[in-house]
Order: structure tokens, then sequence, then C-alpha cells
């Protein structure tokens, strides 16, 4: 089975409030969930909302988290001060060099995110979950 690519979005298709409105990227589960952090970016105060995940490319077992282009294509972003920004499984991501995510990387992740559509990173916020499981509901047990 070939590792599945990422599609690479252009930051001008995407909606243009994320270039105008104050953004909060929120992880949907705990940091410690592991290569992928599912997410959304919403505008405060509205009813925008986009899904948005950030990928870590370079987890490589059980399987490879992409293939080989794609991997190399977020290590060349992110060296050059972007983040590549794609389709993976029918999501947005933002696709970053790593296994693993933490705080410093979350928050350059969304920075650059913030840059590509234009937006001063001042406008941008994260709002990070701790453990390895997501929020529990009302009446939940565990």
């Amino acid at each position: 089975m070939q590792p599945q690519p990422i599609l690479t979005v252009d930051p001008f298709d995407l909606p243009d409030w994320l270039g105008t409105d104050q953004v909060t990227w929120s992880a949907d589960f705990g940091l410690r969930t592991g290569h992928h952090v599912r997410g959304e970016l919403t505008s405060p105060g509205t009813d925008r909302a986009l899904v948005c995940d950030l990928l870590a490319v370079d987890r490589a077992y059980p399987a490879p988290v992409t293939c080989d282009t794609s991997r190399a294509a977020a290590h060349q972003a992110w060296q050059h001060g972007q983040v590549l920004l794609g389709e993976y499984g029918d999501r947005l991501v933002l696709a970053v060099p790593g296994t693993v995510f933490g705080a410093d990387l979350v928050l350059d992740a969304v920075s650059r995110l913030a840059k590509a559509v234009g937006a001063a990173p001042e406008r941008y916020a994260a709002h990070l979950r701790i453990g390895e499981r997501g929020p529990r509901r009302a009446g939940s047990e565990g």
C-alpha cells in the first residue's frame, strides 16, 4: 500500500476571513495523540469555521505518514519559513517536519499559516489540549 500524498492547497483558495479576522486554531484532542492532530480554525464571535489539522510528516512506523514527495515538500517549505498547506484525507492540513507536536511547533505552524494567508501572526491564537484523549463529555465514564 502506497503512503497517502498531501495534495497542495493554494493559500489564496482558502476563505478570505483567514486573512482579515482574528483566528483561533483549536485542537480537538490532546497533542499527545500523535503525529496527526485534528483541529479547527475559527473566528471568535462568528460562525466561521474551517477544519484544519496538523500533520507531522516524518512519522514512519508502522507505515509512512505520507509519500516521499510530500514529505520533501513539507521540509522545503519549512526551510523557507513557510508551511505546506494541503489536503490529506479530505481535510486541510498544515504539514510540518517532525514526528510529534509540542506547543512551540504548533505556534510556529499556526504563525506560518497566518503569513501564508497575508495576516499578521498577532491576529492568530492557538488553543491546545493536554493529554492523550479528547475532552470528556458530560456523563461519560473514564
